[in-house]
């Protein structure tokens, strides 16, 4: 199979795969390796399987916020890997990091990068930005400090010696 077919059909697997999770689909196994890994950043955590991210990620996410709209603004893809960003826009309707239901209308920020092998994803590296969910909420992770006080001139950033 040529560069470029390779790449449409490592897109149609992606594509498919997210249509199935806005369909709320409880049958992703037609999507991923058995034995797939889900590697998110902090606070999402590692799942080693289907089974994981099924139990401890798609079920937990639809638990925490209802009336998903999926929106990724953009997929790139090369050969066997595919990546996108997008935000789902959300209800919070379930309990989330401790935070009791607020009924807000949230977008959840994230970034995929999928290996896709034998028309199977095998890896998923994940970048979901829980502290922007979290803020939100009413809640600031970074306790004031975060660097956008840098931006608003609240504090002046600090410089290499």
């Amino acid at each position: 199979m040529s560069y470029d077919e390779t790449s449409k059909k490592t897109l149609s697997v992606v594509k498919a795969m997210e249509e199935a999770l806005i369909a709320k689909s409880n049958n992703m196994g037609k999507y991923f390796h058995k034995d797939f890994r889900w590697m998110g950043n902090k606070g999402c955590g590692t799942k080693q399987n289907l089974e994981e991210f099924r139990n401890n990620w798609q079920l937990p996410l639809r638990a925490a916020f209802s009336d998903r709209k999926y929106n990724t603004d953009k997929f790139l893809v090369d050969g066997e890997w595919a990546s996108c960003f997008g935000h789902i826009d959300a209800v919070h309707s379930g309990e989330f990091m401790g935070i009791e239901p607020t009924n807000k209308r949230v977008k959840i920020h994230y970034t995929d990068f999928w290996e896709v092998r034998d028309g199977l994803i095998t890896d998923n590296w994940v970048t979901v930005d829980f502290p922007s969910i979290l803020e939100q909420l009413g809640v600031d992770v970074f306790n004031g400090l975060g660097w956008e006080s840098y931006d608003r001139g609240e504090i002046v950033p600090p410089k290499p010696n």
